[in-house]
């Protein structure tokens, strides 16, 4: 059986992909994942305010006493010498290389141009196969308008296409008020891939001790519909790789991300829970449904349940809103059961 895809211009095994968290940190949890079927791995982000935020410390620590103190400054190390910066994390990128035989993407989210620029480059130089561009903004800013946040994803997209040669994926926030024209404009700016969505931090609130809850929650199953919708609508559309992300917990889910034209489907929230053997659990029920039906190849079936491959492309947009609505049925109160729409 052939499940061979390419994503963002590389060519992969299989469409199975592990995004980023803490396993692609570490490099067991890499070799377990590229064991277990990951066809690639994404590293977790570099911040660029973590890497600011660790140099202001260690030049506030080496320079505190310059005056009182002078012939005590020995015992610091040079800031020229010290290890601070994305040492870290470009030493990563280097040794996953060096672990494993499946490309190895890095993630980056920057906060200024030099950020994303400086960064990006040096990802590049450690030997990064591609990169994800994790913009994570949240418009808090009540006088910033719809057009100022798409031309910061723009001229964030630009500025890094610019600087590096290697395939750069954008990972797309849901909340544009056109997605559709948005991935299509990011594309022509240089975007290979894009990534349906970027979860954004989303709080909740601790009624007793009336605090900002910032936990994280992983994602559910029931969280599929929206990318699956969007995949559906953008496959065949746009040139750029289509990765699928977010309620990933089954072959299932693997399986409709395919249907809809994805190129990829990336998973965290299941290998959080279950480990990285999970990716194979993934792979083996995705061969068995395509066996099932006697598909031989991935090529097959994918897209195959896009709005553009579908009879009726309606059911993906407004016309679709009234039959819900109209097949809606009270579930009954004893057994819970919803009676059949006639």
């Amino acid at each position: 059986m052939d499940l061979k895809t390419r994503y963002m211009g590389l060519q992969l095994e299989n469409p199975l992909v592990a995004s980023a968290s803490p396993l692609t940190r570490e490099l067991d949890s890499l070799k377990r994942l590229e064991d277990a079927g990951a066809a690639a791995v994404v590293l977790p982000s570099l911040f660029q305010e973590e890497i600011e935020a660790e140099t202001a410390r260690h030049e506030h620590l080496t320079s505190a006493h310059d005056d009182s103190w002078p012939e005590g400054l020995s015992n610091f190390p040079k800031l020229a010498n010290a290890q601070h910066g994305p040492h870290e994390y470009l030493e990563l990128v280097r040794r996953a290389r060096e672990a494993v035989g499946v490309p190895v993407i890095a993630s980056l989210n920057g906060i200024n141009d030099e950020g994303w620029t400086s960064y990006a480059r040096q990802l590049q130089q450690a030997g990064a196969h591609g990169l994800e561009l994790n913009i994570y903004f949240i418009p808090a800013d009540l006088a910033e308008t719809g057009r100022d946040v798409e031309q910061r994803y723009l001229d964030i997209l630009r500025a890094v296409r610019t600087t590096v040669s290697i395939p750069v994926a954008v990972k797309l926030s849901p909340y544009f008020s056109s997605v559709g024209n948005m991935a299509m404009t990011l594309h022509d700016a240089g975007a290979d891939a894009l990534v349906l969505f970027n979860r954004f931090y989303q709080p909740d609130l601790d009624l007793a001790r009336l605090q900002v809850l910032t936990d994280l929650k992983l994602s559910e199953p029931n969280e599929i519909r929206l990318p699956l919708l969007w995949l559906a609508v953008l496959a065949g559309r746009t040139r750029a790789s289509l990765a699928a992300s977010t309620g990933v917990t089954s072959a299932e889910e693997v399986v409709k991300y395919l249907l809809v034209g994805a190129d990829v489907v990336m998973t965290t929230s299941s290998l959080l829970r279950q480990g990285p053997e999970h990716m194979a659990t993934l792979l083996a029920g995705l061969k068995a449904w395509l066996q099932a039906r006697e598909f031989t190849s991935l090529e097959h079936v994918r897209g195959i349940m896009s709005q553009r491959s579908l009879r009726d492309p309606q059911t993906f947009e407004r016309a679709n809103y009234l039959k819900i609505l109209q097949g809606y049925r009270q579930p009954d109160p004893v057994s819970g059961r919803r009676p059949v729409a006639v």
